[in-house]
């Protein structure tokens, strides 16, 4: 949910709680939305590191499918500097010769 409609309901739900009830109770309910707001915060940029992983996830998968697919012997055809190069993603890892 967004965050700026998130705090907008929370303030709405806390004027109409408001109502009726013991300074100590809204105090309560103010404090409970507060922490509600910033749960729901934390969610949404774990949710978003989530994505960003994933797309840092997707790139290795697809190198490794190259590697695989194109059946070489890399301890044979690489040095260990390439190799090292390859994993650290500063190099392609299947060179089209």
């Amino acid at each position: 949910m967004n965050a700026t409609l998130t705090m907008t309901l929370a303030l709405g739900a806390v004027a109409l709680a408001g109502r009726g009830q013991s300074p100590a109770e809204n105090l309560g309910d103010r404090v409970q939305n507060a922490a509600d707001m910033r749960a729901d915060a934390m969610e949404n940029r774990a949710e978003a590191l989530t994505d960003r992983a994933e797309q840092a996830r997707e790139p290795g998968e697809e190198r490794a499918d190259a590697i695989a697919a194109a059946d070489r012997n890399v301890a044979a055809t690489m040095t260990e500097e390439r190799r090292d190069k390859v994993v650290a993603n500063e190099a392609p890892a299947v060179r089209k010769d």
